[in-house]
Parts: C-alpha cells; structure tokens; sequence
C-alpha cells in the first residue's frame, strides 16, 4: 500500500521541525495533529493531497471536534484504554485544544506555502480560535508546606525529588531543563544555574536563594556517595530521570495530603508570587526562558481576586503615604 501525499509532505515537514532543534514534545504535538487531520480529510473528503485543502475543510474538521466529546473516538484516532472509566470522558474539548489544533495546520500550511509546494495557503484568512484562559492555581503557604513535607528525604529518589521540587518553586524552571543539569552547570557562589538545554534552545541563567543553596549542596554530596552519575538529578540506577518519573513522585506525594501538585504548577507558582512580591515583568520573562514579555504578561497577569487584594495593600498610594 503506497503513502499518500498527504503524509509524504507531514514527513518532510517534521524533519524540517527536527532540524530546527523544537523539542519532542511540540515535535509529537504537530505529528499528532496533523495525522489527525489529514485522516479525516480521508475519510470525509477522500482528499489525500496538500493541494486539495481549502479553508472550509479546516472549518468542517474544527466543527467535527467540538461536536464530539473527549475521548469518544473518531475513525481517525487510535482508541484510549478504557476511556468511559476517565473522569472526563465525553465532555467538550476544551478551547485551548482546538486552538493548538488550528495553530499547528496553519503553521504547516505556511511552511508549504514558503517552500512553494502549494501555489497559495487556504487557511492564510482563517482566523485563529481564542483559547480559554484559566487562572492559574496559586497554592497557599499551608499547602506548599504540606506537600514538602510529604517526602521522605531518607530515601534516596523522594530527597531528589524533593530537592527539584524545591528549586522549581524558587528558580521557575522547567522540570525537562532541571532533569538536563550536570555538576559544572551549578555555580554554588553566585546561587546561579545554567540551562542548558531549553524548550527554546537558548541558554539561560536562573538564580536561587541561600537555602536552595544549603540544599543543594547537601544534595550533591549525598549524590555523590551513592551514584557517580553526571547527571545531578538522576535515578537511582544513575541514568537520566525521566519527566514522566517526576511527575508520577508528585502526584503521589501531594495525593498524600490531598493536593494536586506538578512541576509545571511549582512554575507557575513561582512566577505568580515573583510577581505579587513585587518582581517585574521583564526580569521575570528572561527567569522563565520565554521570548517576549508579551507571553509572560499573557499568561501569569491573571490574578484571582484575593491576589489583586494582596497586591493592593502592598501599594496601596494613602497607606504608603504619611498623611
């Protein structure tokens, strides 16, 4: 059976992604994406070329998605384990979804279209759709207590863990970047730590306190005893952690205390409170490798109501002021 030309072209555009250095996940993500749409193109258009796509087929394939629920699956999907037992199954598919969704065709389209394999882009017009935006978690001081308190730093990977956990919340990186990390990127004077392998693939600093210091020096000496491992956060067996280990620690941990604890929340966390103790947007958006502070002011600038109050009393033009 030959491969249609529809995939042909998927195929050299990943490469094409690949070569620019994108990480694995967004790299899944546009695979994924575009797998999806070009069987659905199949079966409901029997279209399998990138010459044939026009922009009311992307509008036909968003309708398809919203009409159907999560997990309730489509000729085009591979099927989900036992997906009726999930808590969300049937429920819509969310915005933010969709609107990735849109964004990854739009961008293969555009790359078709600059590489002159298609003699205009359909979808150059297409409007994208608006995501949902969600405030962001911001756990109380109690809970980030309870859920640090709920490693056993006896044993040797929940100390690790906790130590990550730890430095996520005082430093904002993200847990692929800190799992990256080896002995000569920490500099344990400046409390600085290089980045090196980043989701955008630009270096970086970020800095942490005294007491992630403390930590993390006794953390590398314990280390040290027990792995000879260059990574300075590996398994117990001395290979590089996995995201997806770390994540599941977390879980476990904070189900312990009934929380819902994850690095990318600890991220978020830290950069919700720099803000509301005072730190600025600029400073904050080279802290989190972001590209611009557009994004970061996007994303972390929505604060729930009793964030707003705490910020007020801290600025607060007649309190600050002796009249």
């Amino acid at each position: 059976m030959s491969i249609s030309p529809f995939l042909i072209e998927i195929d050299r555009y990943m490469l094409d992604c690949s070569a620019k250095g994108l990480s694995p996940k967004t790299l899944k993500s546009y695979e994924q994406t575009l797998k999806l749409f070009s069987r659905y193109l199949l079966d409901n258009f029997e279209i399998n070329d990138v010459n044939s796509v026009k922009a009311e087929h992307i509008r036909a394939y968003i309708r398809s998605i919203e009409e159907r629920g999560k997990f309730e699956i489509s000729a085009a999907e591979t099927p989900v384990n036992y997906p009726e037992r999930r808590g969300d199954f049937g429920k819509p598919v969310s915005k933010t979804t969709i609107a990735n969704y849109v964004r990854n065709i739009k961008a293969f389209y555009s790359h078709l279209y600059s590489e002159q394999l298609i003699r205009s882009n359909p979808l150059k017009g297409l409007k994208n759709v608006k995501p949902e935006r969600k405030i962001k978690v911001m756990l109380e001081d109690n809970e980030l207590k309870q859920f640090f308190r709920s490693f056993d730093v006896t044993k040797f990977d929940q100390y690790r863990d906790w130590v990550i956990a730890r430095i996520i919340f005082d430093t904002g990186a993200r847990i692929g970047e800190l799992l990256e990390v080896v002995a000569s990127d920490i500099d344990l004077r400046g409390n600085a730590l290089l980045l090196r392998k980043t989701k955008n693939s630009k270096q970086r600093f970020v800095y942490y306190s005294e007491k992630t210091r403390k930590h993390l020096r006794s953390w590398l000496a314990y280390k040290d005893r027990y792995s000879d491992s260059t990574y300075v956060f590996p398994t117990n067996r001395g290979s590089k952690l996995r995201i997806e280990g770390v994540e599941r620690s977390f879980r476990l941990r904070s189900k312990d205390v009934g929380l819902q604890v994850t690095p990318h929340l600890l991220r978020n966390n830290f950069a919700k409170r720099y803000l509301v103790n005072g730190g600025d947007l600029a400073t904050l958006s080279r802290l989190l490798g972001h590209a611009n502070v557009d994004i970061t002011a996007q994303i972390y600038l929505d604060f729930a109501d009793k964030e707003v109050m705490k910020k007020y009393r801290q600025h607060s033009p007649l309190e600050n002021l002796d009249i």
